[in-house]
Formats: structure tokens, C-alpha cells, sequence
């Protein structure tokens, strides 16, 4: 099974993580919650945030509407599920005594939220209306 699989799998049986090494300090556990729980509260920011601008800024132009709503909306996508496969690859991590993982998806994360940004700001500089 590749490693990908195996990961998902462990997204949904997570119990199966206490046959790899040993337990933890439970504070190192919940603090891996903790982060985990940080993501999916960005997670629904996002996705809160897509809504809104669907349905709160019907004046703008179809397009420019779209844009910014599935933007956001698939951000809010992709960290929800990047937060329980970082969730999974830590706590496996701390269990074996090796190194957390690094990631750049918070890279990604926040260049995906500063350009959304950046447009909004076009957006409230120059008008609602598409021309």
C-alpha cells in the first residue's frame, strides 16, 4: 500500500497509530490537537469567508464573484484536509522519535489568502460593478 493511502486510512482509524513506537507525553499529543483544531478553525474561516462573499456582494461582477468565492472556498477545502493528514503524519512522527514533519502548505496558504486579499482591495478601489 502506498503512503498516501495508508495516511488516509489512518485519517479514519486513527487508534492504529499506538502499534508505531511508543506513547508520548500526553502534552505533546495535545498540543498536535491543539494545532489541529487551529487549522480547522481556519479551515471554516475560509470557507465561511467564500460564502460571504457570494452571497453579500451581489453587485460584483459574476466572474470577479466566482473567483474570490471558490477561492476561498477550495482554500478552506484544502486546509481542512491538510490539517488531519498533519494531524496524523505528527502524532506518527512523535511515536517513532523522529523529526516532525515539514510543510510548506502554510506557504501556500498564505500567498493563496494575500492574493485573494489583494483582489478584494482592487475590488474596493475600483468599484463593485464589472464593466
Amino acid at each position: 500500500m502506498n503512503k498516501i493511502a495508508q495516511s488516509v486510512r489512518l485519517w479514519f482509524a486513527p487508534q492504529r497509530i499506538r502499534a508505531e513506537g511508543t506513547t508520548p507525553d500526553y502534552r505533546f499529543s495535545l498540543a498536535n490537537e491543539r494545532t489541529f483544531l487551529a487549522w480547522i478553525r481556519t479551515a471554516l474561516a475560509l470557507i465561511g469567508g467564500g460564502f460571504a462573499v457570494d452571497q453579500f456582494l451581489p453587485e460584483l461582477a459574476w466572474g470577479v464573484r466566482a473567483g474570490l468565492a471558490l477561492g476561498l472556498l477550495a482554500t478552506g477545502v484544502l486546509c481542512a484536509l491538510r490539517a488531519v493528514n498533519h494531524w496524523v503524519r505528527c502524532e506518527r512522527a512523535m511515536r517513532r522519535g523522529e523529526d516532525l514533519p515539514v510543510s510548506r502548505f502554510p506557504t501556500v496558504l498564505s500567498l493563496v489568502v494575500a492574493v485573494v486579499a489583494v483582489a478584494m482591495v482592487v475590488v474596493v478601489l475600483f468599484g463593485w460593478e464589472g464593466r
